[in-house]
């Protein structure tokens, strides 16, 4: 229950800010006694309204000196598990267990940004991520670099660490489409002689928006090289936002959400989870 009434409240949050969002007309022109936003990067991306699409990074630059907060959260009971009554009991998967995460974004300087991110069963995550190139200023795609540090118990054991670029395109003013080739480092935790103890794997992901504040989004992280254990991780779903928050409804085929998780790959391609991510953006 505990699960549930989480659900519930997030629900209502949502549409509390989809109603106060629809009831203020837009601003055409700052007020005389405030200045025109002169950052761009704190301007509505249409095509980036995020950080993350369900769990791979995007290219979405961080303002100097703000914040964005993120929860995850992924139910824990396989949609396929039972029959339809067995599913409809269990309130489609929301009164199972979950694994949650919060994150906490910091926009270091220019086109740097770092940030801290903790699941339920205390894997840490640290992160620094930077943006050589952005199609805003002209550039043919976007292109960040991104490094992270994580390790389970608190950050006390099993660490791994990321090295990976992101590269963004922009289409035809309604998608925006992600290729994130990654090296994980340490990703075998469980040592198997005779495997590899890295991996290389490759995100590819989009958003399409299909109305102003409504999104689709879906991703995919094969590991091309090395260890490769189970499926590939696969998530999609739909998303919608209200100025600064961003609620998305989503389904995979694994918990992981960070880079290390992702690496070790989904249970199956036939066991899917309903999940949900949101954010808001203090700026």
């Amino acid at each position: 229950m505990t699960c549930l009434r989480s659900i519930v409240l997030a629900l209502m949050c949502v549409l509390v800010s989809l109603t106060a969002a629809a009831q203020t007309p837009p601003a055409q022109t700052p007020p005389p006694d405030q200045p025109a936003q002169s950052d761009p990067d704190a301007r509505v991306d249409a095509l980036q309204p995020d950080f993350n699409l369900a769990a791979l990074p995007t290219t979405l630059r961080m303002p100097v000196h703000k914040l964005s907060f993120r929860v995850t959260h992924r139910f824990t009971r396989s949609l396929g598990q039972g029959d339809f009554g067995d599913l409809a009991s269990d309130f489609f998967g929301f009164d199972s267990g979950a694994q949650i995460g919060l994150e906490l974004r910091y926009g270091l300087m220019p086109g740097t940004q770092v940030g801290v991110y903790r699941t339920s069963d205390r894997t840490i995550q640290l992160f620094g991520q930077h943006s050589f190139w952005n199609e805003r200023d002209g550039k043919p795609f976007g292109l960040d670099s991104i490094v992270t540090f994580e390790g389970g118990n608190n950050l006390q054991e099993d660490h791994q660490s990321t090295l990976g670029a992101l590269v963004s395109r922009k289409v035809a003013g309604h998608a925006a489409l992600y290729v994130e080739p990654m090296f994980v480092i340490n990703s075998n935790q469980f040592d198997v002689a005779g495997t590899d103890n890295n991996t290389f794997m490759l995100g590819l992901g989009g958003r399409l928006r299909v109305r102003p504040s409504l999104y689709l989004v879906g991703e995919i992280t094969p590991r091309l090289a090395g260890f490769d254990p189970g499926a590939h991780q696969m998530s999609f779903g739909i998303e919608g936002r209200a100025g600064g928050h961003l609620f998305q409804l989503n389904f995979s085929n694994g918990f992981g959400t960070t880079l290390g998780q992702i690496a070790d790959g989904a249970f199956n391609y036939d066991s899917w989870y309903i999940g949900f991510n949101i954010s808001r953006k203090f700026f």
